[in-house]
């Protein structure tokens, strides 16, 4: 069993930061690739940024600069540091984790969401 909890959302003016964290908890052999999605309103799920475990890092080019990805390995935790951030924003942001349990394919997990509202 496999489990991703979110935290760091909330409600922020425009311009305002927040930061993300995403802790994958359970049976874990492997933690591969990590990344971060959000979910407006009627309209699909997309990608925001992503890092592997090597910490190579790629991001949406709607936040490039003004959202750093990163991890820490030794606690399987994987963050998103939001800064300038625009009523745009607004949506839910959820974590992805490719994990190999060491029981059959690594598969992906997603954590239960944030919801982040940008707004003055």
């Amino acid at each position: 069993q496999v489990q991703l909890v979110e935290s760091g959302g909330g409600l922020v003016q425009p311009g305002g930061s927040l930061r993300l964290s995403c802790a994958a908890s359970g049976s874990i052999f492997s933690l591969n690739g990590m990344g971060w999605y959000r979910q407006a309103p009627g309209k699909q799920r997309d990608l925001v940024a992503a890092i592997t475990s090597g910490g190579s890092t790629n991001y949406a080019d709607s936040v490039k600069g003004r959202f750093t990805i990163s991890r820490d390995n030794a606690k399987n935790t994987v963050y998103l540091q939001m800064n300038s951030l625009k009523p745009e924003d607004t949506a839910v942001y959820s974590c992805n984790a490719h994990i190999d349990t060491g029981w059959g394919p690594a598969l992906d997990y997603w954590g239960q969401g944030t919801q982040v509202t940008v707004s003055s």
